[in-house]
């Protein structure tokens, strides 16, 4: 078995990337309201600074900082995960293993965490985060991506609208949706 080790920094910034677990589905952006109103749910119970997100339709990125003393995580991602899945109707495939345990077929078990070094690693997960969208395809533009906090960013003044540039200037094909 997997020995899963995670940083217990209090006060710390983290990067994460979290998967559905059938990643062909786009439940996140299909139910993006239920995604919102989980992490809300969270961030009442334990408070988190959401720093930067990008909802995508089938995985997210996000960049939070913890409050100082705090050093949970897993606690944190347990009740959005929950949260979204209570919000959602049943009748995604369950394997006989997530049924005998009580699971739903939503999410992956695990989560990609990477605890934030300095200003320039948070500076560029940050841009990780926000650019994502576009280097799936989904956009040809970043600002074209509705689920991303680019937008907060764009309205304080911190990015410009045209950042990040195209997806024909970062050669990348579009998403295509077959």
């Amino acid at each position: 078995m997997p020995d899963y080790r995670r940083a217990w920094v209090p006060g710390g910034t983290y990067f994460f990337t979290v998967n559905l677990l059938e990643r062909r589905r786009s439940l996140l952006v299909e139910h993006i309201d239920a995604l919102r109103a989980s992490f809300a749910a969270a961030r009442v119970v334990r408070p988190f600074d959401l720093m930067a997100i990008a909802v995508l339709p089938d995985h997210l990125h996000c960049v939070w900082r913890l409050p100082e003393g705090d050093g949970d995580n897993a606690d944190r991602w347990k009740r959005i995960k929950t949260g979204f899945t209570r919000r959602l109707p049943p009748g995604e495939y369950v394997s006989a293993v997530r049924r005998a345990r009580g699971e739903r077929g939503i999410w992956q078990r695990r989560y990609w965490e990477h605890l934030i070094q300095d200003e320039d690693d948070l500076a560029r997960h940050i841009d990780y985060v926000h650019i994502n969208p576009l280097k799936h395809g989904w956009v040809e533009r970043v600002v074209e991506w509705p689920h991303s906090s680019f937008h907060a960013y764009v309205r304080r003044g911190q990015l410009a609208a045209d950042w990040g540039g195209s997806l024909a200037q970062i050669g990348c094909v579009p998403h295509s949706a077959g």
